[in-house]
């Protein structure tokens, strides 16, 4: 049964609190079981680097024509035959984000978009779908797409394996910056896009630039006058994207890394 708007706002009242909540529920672990079970438990979300990033001069194989990480966002659409767009983005909307456009929500494709309050947002067509996650990947945003459990919980939504979240995300008010303070066996659900990573190289001259709101995870440090990537990044490439020497650079070492992202995410959720 979908969620009344009063429980959305409640909701949204309290996402202010997700930090401590993260923090609380790492430090007792009993807490963080039963955040995990209720929250977080079965999730397999991936974020997806910005196209932009992705090295041209390198030779990369092309699935289906493309080797971009929005392929993969493009690949469900197609598949879709329940989709639902968010009028609004939830998070942006509850951290008042006056940086990114609150009107981008997230896209959700599966048969549970049904039970979504039509408050919310309104069934889409593909192709209105497509122009979403376009008008997103303009606006400076980050796709973030798989399967997650929290969405079925906050919208009374599921089951779980008839979900499909692809979020469009910014830094400053993303769900997941969490992630450092969650208890690793919930942060470990969300990760880079498989066979990709980011690197720093030789030209960085310790200028911090990467480190002042960009990453999302807090994954990036200036050590020695050098930046350091930590094990915790999620390769969302926008330290890339901002580095004034181009001394940051995102690697891809699985030629196939857009087909393995989409063989890992199709059995999770049925999208038709």
């Amino acid at each position: 049964m979908s969620r009344p708007i009063w429980f959305v706002r409640a909701v949204q009242a309290a996402f202010p609190t997700r930090f401590a909540l993260a923090t609380a529920a790492r430090k007792l672990p009993w807490l963080g079981k039963l955040v995990d079970r209720f929250l977080f438990a079965d999730d397999d979300v991936i974020y997806l680097p910005r196209d932009s990033v992705i090295p041209v001069n390198q030779p990369i194989a092309q699935p289906e024509g493309s080797a971009l990480p929005s392929e993969v966002a493009a690949h469900f659409i197609d598949q879709a035959n329940h989709l639902f767009i968010m009028d609004r983005c939830f998070c942006r909307e509850a951290d008042d984000c006056v940086d990114y456009p609150i009107d981008l929500g997230c896209l959700f494709l599966g048969e549970a978009v049904h039970q979504i309050n039509p408050k919310l947002g309104h069934p889409a067509t593909k192709d209105e779908a497509h122009a979403h996650v376009a008008r997103a990947r303009e606006a400076g945003l980050v796709h973030m797409i798989g399967r997650n459990r929290i969405d079925t919980v906050w919208m009374g939504v599921g089951p779980l394996g008839k979900l499909l979240t692809i979020c469009n995300c910014c830094p400053c008010c993303c769900l997941w910056r969490v992630l450092p303070d969650l208890p690793a066996e919930i942060s470990k659900n969300v990760t880079a896009m498989p066979g990709v990573s980011v690197r720093v190289t030789d030209a960085c001259v310790g200028c911090g630039t990467c480190i002042e709101d960009v990453c999302f995870v807090d994954a990036i440090r200036l050590v020695d006058g050098r930046a350091v990537i930590g094990a915790g990044c999620v390769a969302c490439g926008r330290c890339v994207e901002v580095c004034p020497t181009g001394a940051i650079e995102l690697t891809v070492a699985d030629t196939a890394f857009v087909a393995d992202a989409i063989e890992r995410l199709t059995p999770l959720v049925d999208v038709t």
